[in-house]
């Protein structure tokens, strides 16, 4: 379905975009315990304040609903009440349980397994729908494309489905603005110009969160037609959005993909996993990024004849490791690395997501860089596959425009005068606050708002499979009895953090510690008399193992169920608890909606008229 984005746009960035349209512009699951953030500041671009002018109207026109009827766009402006009901005396209150689905399989459903008592309370005693939170449902190209935090948290604080990083820059592809654009000639003509290296660097899957390996495989093609001589391919495992042992299925095929272009020099150069090098997000872990740039700038590291063989070495050192953990590797030919990246080279990041890419292209790009010691910056042309920071304008130069968000719930709320709050801990606080806020730092209004942040252990997950759930009701219940705020999200990572691992037992053990700290939220809101909301970003403790085509567990070498550590394409929970229900509702919720009507729900139950364009309510008010 196309959807059709009417920009909205501030002033001080309008122009920048339409020099870019024209081309004139230039840790989940750690197995060593890198997983967290402690430092209070490392954070700090995801709360720089926007510049002023934070009201903006929606072009005319607008998206197409499901049923391709029009939207019209509606404008920033103060909510109106509801005239039908104005909501009850305490606060509504949104639990986003990140990772915690409906499972299609009994087998490796985590969730099933554990013992859920309130959780399986809330569903036999509330009104509860099943919500859609992968594919078209949150802005990916297919519905075979497996939700993530990002884009869910995107669509629960927009209350609309923009058109995301996969698809658009699948799109982009597919009508070749990409490579009509000005940054990729920019690019290609400076290796042309220098006879230099054009160099690719991104992780090799086809999990569609991160990265594309058909993205990666269509700009070797162009490279390849536009004349480039040279180029490099430094490539990460994934081994979390695809199968945790799965590299060589992609590494193997591109190494052959490289190889038939005989007539030139393509080769992979360097690499290592996601969650070893390079892929730090929120500054949690800046030696995983040190890692990567002495492997694919420094071509320092472990040397081997080919990828394949890298793999296969570690494979067989190490019995049972991950994709995701596995060590750097510089793949050299008599001694000598045949790809490290100097002075006059090209270079694109080509993850297309944002939050595991700024802090390479930080090194990249940052003249007053000390996080660690670069030993050398080479002066390269650098760009991202898209702009991983819109308000600070990180990477400068990047291939592809990301979506547009405005009017996003939180904006509206602040305007409206409402105070709310939102609170996780370290490794979904970015994604509470930043990508619910449709990808904006900071808050809306900091008189109106409090963001809280709980350090995250800085352990694997499946050795502290509770993480922090305790300490963040702790701050929510407090919250609640102040009688401060009208509206509270938050979110417990459990179900995805501890899911990552693929560890069963402690996805169990998560699940149950969760459950514990809803009972208590439910005490809470009863005592207060507001309302709980339940539901999550998208699935993945709900399907733990990996099944055959006939539905059956698939078995490992070891007479084990093949452990499965990416998300689920399953449906989430839409729960809502309201102990001073009196029939102003019906009880029965809408079905058939995705998880981008929360906040017309979320509105609507505070005593407020939604948006006109935004996505409908699960609730029918009589």
């Amino acid at each position: 379905m196309n959807l059709i984005l009417k920009r909205c746009v501030r002033d001080w960035s309008h122009e920048r975009r339409s020099r870019e349209a024209t081309g004139l512009s230039g840790a989940h699951g750690r197995k060593d315990g890198r997983g967290a953030r402690e430092a209070a500041g490392a954070i700090a671009e995801w709360r720089k304040p926007r510049p002023a002018g934070a009201e903006c109207e929606a072009r005319s026109g607008g998206r197409e609903r499901p049923n391709g009827d029009k939207y019209m766009a509606d404008t920033m402006h103060a909510l109106e009440k509801n005239p039908k009901w104005k909501g009850r005396r305490g606060p509504v209150v949104l639990v986003i349980m990140d990772g915690v689905g409906y499972g299609k399989y009994e087998e490796g459903d985590a969730v099933k397994a554990s013992k859920m008592k309130y959780l399986d309370w809330f569903t036999k005693n509330c009104p509860h729908t099943q919500l859609k939170a992968h594919g078209t449902a949150v802005g990916l190209p297919t519905d075979d494309d497996m939700g993530n935090s990002e884009v869910g948290h995107n669509a629960m604080g927009c209350g609309r489905v923009f058109a995301q990083g996969a698809k658009l820059v699948g799109e982009s592809i597919a009508s070749g603005s990409m490579f009509e654009g000005a940054v990729w000639k920019k690019l290609v003509k400076n290796v042309q110009d220098k006879g230099t290296t054009f160099h690719l660097m991104g992780l090799v899957s086809d999990g569609n969160v991160h990265s594309h390996i058909d993205h990666l495989k269509a700009m070797i093609t162009q490279a390849h037609k536009e004349g480039i001589k040279t180029l490099r391919v430094h490539a990460l495992l994934d081994g979390r959005d695809v199968p945790p042992t799965s590299a060589l299925e992609y590494f193997e095929p591109l190494e052959k993909f490289l190889a038939e272009f005989s007539d030139v020099d393509y080769q992979i150069a360097s690499g290592g996993g996601r969650m070893y090098i390079t892929m730090d997000r929120y500054g949690a872990d800046w030696s995983m990024v040190e890692r990567g740039w002495h492997a694919h700038v420094l071509a320092d590291g472990r040397q081997f004849a080919s990828a394949t063989e890298a793999i296969n070495t570690y494979r067989n050192e190490n019995a049972g490791l991950l994709d995701q953990d596995m060590h750097e590797f510089v793949i050299a030919k008599d001694g000598k690395p045949v790809g490290p990246i100097v002075d006059g080279d090209s270079v694109i990041f080509f993850n297309f997501r944002g939050d595991r890419s700024l802090e390479i292209t930080a090194a990249f790009e940052e003249d007053n860089f000390t996080h660690f010691d670069r030993v050398r910056r080479p002066a390269v042309e650098y760009a991202g596959m898209m702009e991983y920071d819109g308000d600070n304008h990180k990477p400068a130069q990047f291939l592809v425009n990301p979506p547009s968000i405005d009017r996003t719930m939180g904006e509206y709320l602040t305007k409206t005068g409402v105070h709310l709050m939102a609170i996780s801990e370290t490794q979904k606080y970015g994604h509470v606050t930043y990508f619910f806020n449709g990808n904006r730092p900071g808050e809306f209004d900091k008189n109106l708002e409090t963001y809280i942040e709980v350090p995250s252990d800085v352990v694997p997950f499946e050795q502290r499979p509770w993480m922090k759930c305790a300490e963040i009701t702790d701050k929510v219940i407090e919250a609640i009895e102040s009688g401060k705020y009208d509206h509270i999200r938050l979110n417990y990572p459990n179900g995805d953090m501890v899911g990552h691992t693929g560890v069963f037992n402690a996805v169990v053990c998560s699940m149950e510690g969760m459950d514990l700290q809803l009972g208590r939220l439910k005490a809470a809101i009863e005592k207060a008399g507001g309302i709980l909301c339940l539901t999550a970003d998208h699935g993945n403790s709900d399907d733990m193992y990996e099944h055959k085509k006939d539905g059956s567990v698939a078995m490992g070498a070891d007479g084990e169920p093949k452990p499965k550590t990416s998300h689920s394409l399953n449906p989430v929970p839409g729960i809502i608890y309201d102990p001073e229900y009196k029939g102003e509702y019906e009880l029965e919720l809408n079905s058939g909606l995705g998880i981008s009507s929360w906040p017309a729900t979320l509105m609507t139950l505070m005593g407020f008229v939604p948006p006109t364009d935004y996505d409908k309510s699960m609730v029918n008010l009589k």
